[in-house]
């Protein structure tokens, strides 16, 4: 069977050192498994990269750590990318200073994964997100993406 093509935003890594919300962090972590596993294709974008690289010390060493552990593919930022970002504000889905998260977005769309996973319920987690990703994708003529948090990939496996 083929593997799921995954998407992770920037907060799933993060969420590994997470120790305020440690359900999170413990899904995280048996995700985090999962991926070293291989049970998944694992992508990310070079705004994730960009991110990471904004976040402060420990931090940021111990993220890049994780990620030397699994194997994953990084997707450049392309103008295909950013006109499917610019259209989500354009209808209004999210607004111009949630730009990274739907960045996240399209490049997950544009390079046809099966679902994001994110902990980001603010802008990328929700119904009015869900809904109108699923609009783009449609009118766009894009593959249909699921929008998930990591616990479903958990449940997945139970």
């Amino acid at each position: 069977m083929r593997k799921l093509k995954v998407y992770l935003d920037t907060s799933v890594i993060s969420h590994l050192m997470q120790e305020d919300v440690p359900e999170k962090m413990a899904d995280t972590k048996q995700l985090w498994e999962m991926f070293k596993a291989g049970k998944y294709e694992v992508y990310l974008s070079t705004v994730t990269l960009r991110e990471i690289e904004n976040c402060s010390e420990p931090k940021k060493t111990q993220i890049i750590d994780s990620l030397n552990e699994i194997q994953f593919t990084t997707f450049d930022i392309t103008e295909d990318i950013i006109n499917v970002a610019n259209k989500i504000i354009d209808m209004g889905i999210l607004t111009q200073k949630s730009f990274d998260d739907c960045q996240h977005i399209g490049a997950a769309v544009i390079n046809e994964c099966d679902c994001i996973i994110s902990w980001n319920f603010k802008h990328i987690v929700n119904v009015k997100t869900i809904r109108g990703v699923r609009a783009i994708t449609n009118l766009e003529g894009y593959k249909m993406i699921e929008i998930w948090n990591p616990s479903v990939l958990l449940e997945s496996e139970e």
